[in-house]
């Protein structure tokens, strides 16, 4: 079983249970730069292990007014620990 394309489904559920949050996909191209140009988000939001120079999109996103947004890490939260759990 592969459970990375798994792990993208539920924590899409998660994210998108939250109240402040108005859509969450998950995309199977490379990057989601064709997502993003077409969605046009308000806030683009990334995990802080990236910086917003490598975001993919946020110069896009800027571009317009909108907001890159560096998400907190926590510590044994990461797809990869979930992963050891699971198996």
């Amino acid at each position: 079983m592969r459970l990375r394309p798994f792990l993208a489904f539920f924590a899409a559920a998660v994210l998108a249970g939250l109240a402040d949050v108005d859509l969450v996909t998950v995309f199977g191209e490379d990057t989601p730069a064709a997502l993003i140009a077409a969605l046009r988000p308000d806030v683009l939001v990334k995990g802080a292990d990236y910086t917003v120079d490598t975001v993919v999109g946020a110069d896009f996103v800027k571009s317009y007014g909108g907001r890159v947004v560096l998400a907190a890490l926590l510590p044994g939260h990461s797809t990869t620990a979930t992963v050891a759990k699971l198996r």
